[in-house]
């Protein structure tokens, strides 16, 4: 699940590398604009959030494993359309049919993570699928210039098409379908013990349930066995059409959604800009462009330590304490400031030094702004996430939309308008207000920190009206 948004991630940024080869003459003809190239990522990233007002409804109708292995090999045929593309109008469709098919990585992947995982685990899972839709771009945005330049623009959908094959074997093989009955998938007996350990932490339950059965090994089959099927259809399909929408009036759904959009939004933005900026004077880099992205994988590595050493801490040191299993889902929240604080300078850091391109050490700069920023992405996303399933538990993957089409929004705007208006204004205004945008969403933190339990308690009747 982690790849599959680390591939998604990786095809929009190996792109955006190679623009400063794209507006040539040899690459399109007529030749292109850097404004209308920047067309070719926002169109993608839009469709990678509002795609998901279908396939979410559709994988809580259907199960998670048919929509993922679809739209996986929806993923392999778009690009196997942009490598054959010969114009510019067929490119930019291809590019929206492959946000399209790489939506679900957003919403239905982390879901699948926190059905799978305990909550003492959840944290460190969820890093792991961060850093992956952080390292995504970065590795796309390094390798799409040597790609493009060394073999031309269609071997970057190549490569993608090589690597979405090998996913669709991977989680045709590997994923399991987590939304089955597991009431069904038990004995009768145990079907009691799952119900009245209800209000249990769940290590706990499973623990009681499975001592209980006389033949552990056959009946761990048969729960493998229903979670590798295809589930059938249930009905209530408007009902599960109209559950994102509904989320909406959660406010933890708020405070994440904000998060998130200017985190990814600040990293698109960066590497559609960035490599163009390298690749003109005084730097001249050329094919080496993508480089100027290195700086965001040491931000996300330190980002994915820091996350593995606090994101399951502080549940485990607070459950000890407090001498139960139980902790609400707020304790987790402080762990993300840092990460907060970090991106909202870093998109500062990089304005700023990117304005400043004569001294020959400037770019330096711009990869520790860029790095601070994949730390944040890296560290509280994550943290968000887990507040999500912790705070809502089934209604996550609705919440998960939510989010996701702020996020394709506030990317899409900031990208559509960033080619354009760092040409004309340089790039420390644009990123001076995309910093200040990305300071007011962390600071929504604050009341959720100090009144989120209350809310939760207000709005509980909300939450059981969505079942």
């Amino acid at each position: 699940m982690s790849l599959y948004a680390a591939i998604g991630n990786f095809t929009s940024a190996s792109i955006a590398s190679a623009f400063p080869l794209l507006a040539t003459p040899l690459a399109f003809n007529p030749p292109v604009s850097m404004g209308s190239l920047t067309h070719l990522i926002a169109v993608n990233v839009l469709m990678m959030g509002a795609a998901n007002l279908w396939w979410v409804p559709l994988a809580n109708i259907f199960g998670r494993r048919p929509i993922i292995l679809g739209n996986i090999l929806l993923l392999v045929l778009s690009c196997m359309w942009a490598g054959l593309a010969r114009s510019f109008g067929s490119l930019l469709a291809a590019r929206v049919v492959m946000g399209i098919a790489v939506a679900p990585a957003d919403t239905i992947a982390p879901n699948v993570i926190g059905e799978i995982f305990f909550t003492h685990q959840r944290g460190r899972a969820m890093g792991f699928y961060t850093v992956c839709i952080c390292l995504g771009p970065i590795i796309g945005g390094m390798s799409g210039g040597y790609i493009a330049g060394t073999k031309g623009l269609a071997w970057i959908h190549w490569v993608n098409v090589i690597l979405s094959a090998i996913l669709l074997l991977a989680c045709a093989i590997l994923v399991p379908e987590t939304l089955f009955d597991r009431t069904k998938a038990l004995p009768s007996s145990q079907n009691q013990d799952l119900i009245s350990s209800e209000g249990k932490p769940d290590a706990e339950i499973v623990e009681n349930v499975t001592s209980t059965s006389p033949d552990d090994s056959l009946n761990r089959q048969t729960i493998y066995d229903s979670m590798l099927k295809m589930r059938k259809y249930e009905g209530n399909f408007l009902e599960k059409f109209l559950a994102p929408w509904k989320t909406l009036r959660l406010p933890g759904v708020w405070l994440v959604m904000f998060w998130y959009a200017g985190l990814v939004g600040g990293v698109v933005t960066i590497t559609t800009v960035g490599p163009s900026l390298v690749a003109a004077p005084p730097y001249l880099w050329g094919n080496n462009a993508g480089l100027i992205m290195t700086g965001g994988i040491v931000g996300a590595i330190l980002g994915l330590i820091a996350t593995n050493l606090c994101a399951d801490r502080v549940i485990i040191k607070r459950s000890k304490l407090q001498g139960n299993s139980f902790v609400e889902p707020e304790a987790r929240l402080p762990i993300a400031i840092p990460g907060l604080f970090l991106a909202t300078t870093g998109l500062w850091t990089f304005g700023f030094c990117a304005q400043n391109l004569g001294p020959a050490h400037m770019w330096v700069g711009m990869q520790f702004g860029l790095g601070m920023l994949c730390f944040g992405l890296m560290q509280a996303p994550s943290i968000g996430f887990n507040y999500l399933i912790d705070s809502y538990g089934p209604l996550a993957a609705d919440c998960f939309v939510a989010v996701t089409c702020m996020r394709a929004i506030i990317s899409f705007s900031w990208t559509f308008f960033a080619g354009e208006w760092v040409t004309s204004a340089g790039p420390a205004i644009p990123f001076g207000v995309f910093g200040a945008l990305m300071g007011i969403f962390s600071l929504f933190t604050i009341p959720i920190l100090i009144w989120g339990k209350r809310i939760r308690i207000a709005t509980a009747n909300w939450v059981h009206g969505f079942t």
